[in-house]
């Protein structure tokens, strides 16, 4: 994958196999329209199929991550069944994505911008972050994969209250709650995503690759059915060159170098 400048979006590539996704309407706070939808989709497919990548940044120009989808933005030659099936689409791409994906949430989140957040397996908030399931108050319901991956976080309860009330939450609460896994001031956020970005491109691509799927499907599965996969994930671990070079380097007392293979 190289470095790119889209419609919507700014990838760029690092040598180190991190790809940061930048969504760039800040004039409209990175509001969805048609087009991001499309390129988000294409670039979460074309990440999904590349060896190279070893961990995505996904966050917004500005001061904003994503308000959502832009209403007024959409596209008036397509049935409003058919753009669901779209967005739909959209999601599922970005679940599919093998490799960690860390949101760096710099501003608000709100609609299927927070939920866009939430569906990514990290979660870093500047002090400046707000997320809301906004929905309700635009007479919506959830979208985006918000009824499903919300109660999993914060519980049922809780993901009823956040959706009913619609209200905003400041990246505190929303660390409380455990929305958020690292909160720092705004000046450190850059650092802080680096930071774990790049620790993870540094790790074994494969076991992490298993590991993400393991907890994504096993959090439905029954306690057989998950000592199982577990099992057959550790069968095709051992079998890897990156275990091998795990072990050699743990005896060298050296730090191992993976190559995903």
């Amino acid at each position: 994958m190289q470095s790119k400048d889209l419609e919507t979006l700014l990838i760029d590539v690092a040598d180190n196999g991190v790809v940061t996704v930048t969504m760039n309407r800040p004039e409209k706070k990175n509001a969805a329209n048609g087009a991001m939808w499309a390129e988000l989709r294409a670039t979460w497919t074309e990440i999904a199929l590349d060896p190279a990548v070893r961990c995505v940044v996904m966050t917004g120009a500005g001061d904003a991550f994503c308000s959502g989808a832009d209403l007024a933005g959409q596209r008036s030659d397509m049935h409003q069944l058919q753009a669901m099936n779209m967005i739909h689409m959209t999601v599922e791409a970005l679940h599919m994505i093998m490799v960690p994906v860390i949101a760096k949430v710099n501003g608000v989140a709100a609609g299927a911008g927070c939920n866009m957040a939430l569906a990514c397996d990290l979660i870093v908030a500047s002090d400046r972050a707000r997320f809301s399931e906004i929905f309700a108050k635009r007479g919506l319901t959830v979208d985006f994969g918000g009824t499903w991956i919300l109660p999993r976080l914060v519980g049922l309860h809780k993901a009823k209250e956040l959706a009913f009330f619609a209200d905003v939450i400041s990246a505190a609460e929303a660390a409380e709650m455990g929305l958020v896994n690292k909160l720092v001031p705004h000046d450190q956020l850059d650092d802080a995503v680096a930071d774990w970005a790049d620790r993870l491109a540094a790790a074994a691509p494969l076991a992490i690759a298993m590991t993400k799927r393991l907890l994504n499907h096993n959090a439905t599965a029954d306690r057989p059915a998950a000592i199982d996969a577990e099992g057959l994930a550790q069968t095709v671990n051992f079998a890897t060159e990156d275990t091998s070079e795990a072990v050699s380097a743990f005896l060298e007392k050296r730090e191992p170098v993976f190559k995903g293979r």
